[in-house]
C-alpha cells in the first residue's frame, strides 16, 4: 500500500512525516486560537493546525484542553504533572511526552522517579512518592490500558484518599492525555520540541 503521509517541517527545522498536510487558508476565529497557543506556549503546534480542517474538532479540543486542571498549588501541579507523563509514556505519544516533560524540574520529579513511570524501575525501591502519588499513577495506568481494569480494593483505596472533585480531576486529566494520544498518533504528529529531555522518555517498556 502506498503510504499518504506528508512532509512536515517540525518546530526544529527537520522534516518529519504526518498524515496530511495544515490546510491553506484557516477560519479566523481558529487562527485567532492558533495566535493564542503560540504565545503561550511558544510553539506553532501542528496538531491545532492539522484539526483547522474540522472546526468542531479543533475547537472542542481547544476547549477542553482549556478546562483540563493545571493543579492549585505546588503539590496538585506536581500530581497532574506525574499523573500526565505516567498516561504519555503507557500511550506511547512523543507529542505528550515532550510537552509534559517540560515540568519536571520545576515539579522536582527526580529521575529515579521518571525510571518508575517508564517501567525501568520498581516502584517499591522508590521512596520519594507519597501514597496519593502511587494511587494516582495507578489510576493513570489503569485508565490509560484497554481495558481498564479497577479493582474493588483499589477503588477503596482511592477514594479514601481523594474526594469525589480530585477523582474528578484525575479521570479527566487521563482521559485528556489519551485523548491526545490517540488524536496524535492518528495524524503522525512528532514531537514539538517542548523539552531537550523527550527522547530520554521515549517509551514505556
Amino acid at each position: 500500500m502506498k503510504s499518504t503521509a506528508k512532509k512536515e517541517l517540525d518546530n526544529n527545522g527537520q522534516m518529519s512525516k504526518t498524515l496530511i498536510k495544515p490546510p491553506k487558508k484557516i477560519p479566523l476565529l481558529l487562527r485567532i486560537g492558533l495566535f493564542i497557543a503560540k504565545k503561550e506556549t511558544g510553539k506553532d503546534l501542528l496538531p491545532a493546525r492539522l484539526l483547522s480542517w474540522y472546526p468542531r474538532a479543533a475547537i472542542g479540543s481547544g476547549v477542553l484542553e482549556m478546562m483540563t486542571a493545571k493543579g492549585k498549588d505546588e503539590q496538585e501541579r506536581r500530581l497532574l504533572n506525574l499523573v500526565r507523563l505516567q498516561a504519555s509514556l503507557i500511550c506511547s505519544c512523543t507529542f505528550c511526552i515532550d510537552m509534559n516533560a517540560v515540568g519536571i524540574i520545576k515539579n522536582g520529579i527526580t529521575d529515579e522517579e521518571l525510571a518508575v513511570l517508564q517501567g525501568h524501575q520498581k516502584v517499591q525501591l522508590v521512596d520519594s512518592f507519597n501514597l496519593r502519588e502511587l494511587l494516582a499513577l495507578e489510576y493513570a495506568i489503569s485508565l490509560s490500558s484497554t481495558p481498564p481494569d479497577l479493582s474493588d480494593q483499589f477503588i477503596k483505596n482511592l477514594t479514601r484518599e481523594f474526594t469525589e472533585a480530585e477523582i474528578v480531576m484525575l479521570a479527566s486529566t487521563i482521559a485528556s492525555v489519551n485523548y491526545w494520544a490517540r488524536l496524535n498518533q492518528g495524524l503522525g504528529i512528532p514531537p514539538a520540541g517542548f523539552s531537550d529531555r523527550c527522547l530520554l522518555y521515549h517509551k514505556y517498556e
